[in-house]
């Protein structure tokens, strides 16, 4: 047993020296798998081998030093956030204006400084694009994005990670994100901010003014992997439905965008040139097979009434999709036409 508890370690030990870590994690590690070796015949070894094991995992795969390349070309940016949204000009502006402050001061060499920059909070009702842009954003940088949902969090350690002395213990959801990325200069996007239960939300909206602080996220602390992190070259993008329960803490840190409601005649554009292509090609039914008369978009845009996002609109042309395919299975027909007298056979219940 001692031979084996021996090797396992040995190699544990070998991948530590040969990651990327930093060097002074790599030391504080290396002691403490000598000090287990110490332990190979005690009864607490397996349960303490196994910690370090699932510690070193964690650590070893993080991006500590791993960053993408910027895309910093304005053409390249608004063409991508003209592909992805329609409208939403003076959001689309400040996109850019955003993108040319990085762009000059990377021609500049201060990139140390790029980063500084407000930090974007998208705010607006229910299926506005809020999170969409954020994905856009992303898109247009080249850089990789990861989702922090806040929607009925209450516990920090939800963000910051819980000690690995606990058994289940395991990182915040922001070292989870980076992972998940395997870029230290991710987009990361917290998602709902506003939306964090009453008893956490002191707690977290504290959590939240370090990580956008760019005088603190450059070190930021992560119970479990228990040593500093630079977050500062992430780009935090924020959402909110309203801003009334922010902290004023980190109101100060953001920049709140209001994303406007649609008009009918906006979410007519929108189902035909975005949201209908897009519900085709993800069931594989070809263009030519469905058809939709132009005067019957008004009951499909307001199938329930007013609705200032464009999600009920969405569901209900991915329903009219869903019943055409399932026709076509059925041999039932090889093209349709969605017409004022025939609509109701189309919609989704």
């Amino acid at each position: 047993m001692p031979d084996t508890a021996f090797n396992e370690i040995d190699i544990l030990s070998d991948k530590i020296t040969k990651s990327t870590i930093p060097d002074d994690l790599k030391s504080s590690v290396q002691i403490r798998l000598e000090q287990l070796k110490k332990l190979t015949n005690s009864p607490t070894f397996l349960p303490e081998y196994d910690r370090m094991n699932k510690y070193i995992d964690w650590i070893v795969s993080l991006p500590w030093n791993k960053k993408s390349k910027d895309n910093l070309d304005l053409i390249n940016a608004k063409k991508i956030l003209d592909i992805n949204h329609f409208g939403l000009e003076e959001i689309k502006d400040r996109i850019l204006e955003y993108i040319s402050v990085m762009k000059l001061k990377q021609e500049k060499n201060e990139g140390e400084d790029i980063y500084r920059a407000p930090i974007l909070c998208f705010v607006g009702l229910v299926g506005t694009g809020k999170t969409t842009i954020a994905y856009s954003i992303a898109e247009a940088l080249g850089r990789k994005i990861a989702r922090i949902p806040f929607g009925g969090m209450g516990d920090p350690l939800d963000l910051r990670g819980q000690s690995k002395m606990h058994p289940e213990a395991e990182p915040g959801k922001i070292i989870k994100a980076l992972r998940t990325t395997q870029f230290k200069n991710s987009v990361i996007l917290l998602d709902e901010i506003d939306r964090v239960t009453d008893i956490g939300r002191a707690s977290i909206m504290g959590v939240l003014v370090e990580l956008l602080d760019p005088g603190q996220n450059h070190a930021f602390s992560d119970h479990y992997i228990d040593y500093p992190f630079d977050l500062s070259e992430c780009i935090f993008i924020a959402t909110a439905n309203n801003t009334t329960s922010i902290s004023t803490a980190v109101m100060d840190r953001l920049e709140p965008i209001m994303m406007p409601s649609y008009t009918d005649q906006e979410k007519i554009t929108i189902g035909q040139k975005y949201v209908f292509p897009k519900a085709m090609k993800a069931a594989g039914i070809p263009s030519e097979t469905l058809k939709i008369d132009d005067d019957v978009w008004v009951s499909l845009v307001r199938p329930l009434g007013y609705d200032a996002g464009i999600r009920t609109m969405e569901r209900t042309i991915e329903g009219v999709v869903r019943k055409v395919a399932r026709l076509i299975v059925e041999g039932k027909g090889t093209s349709f036409t969605v017409t004022l007298q025939n609509i109701k056979e189309f919609l989704p219940l």
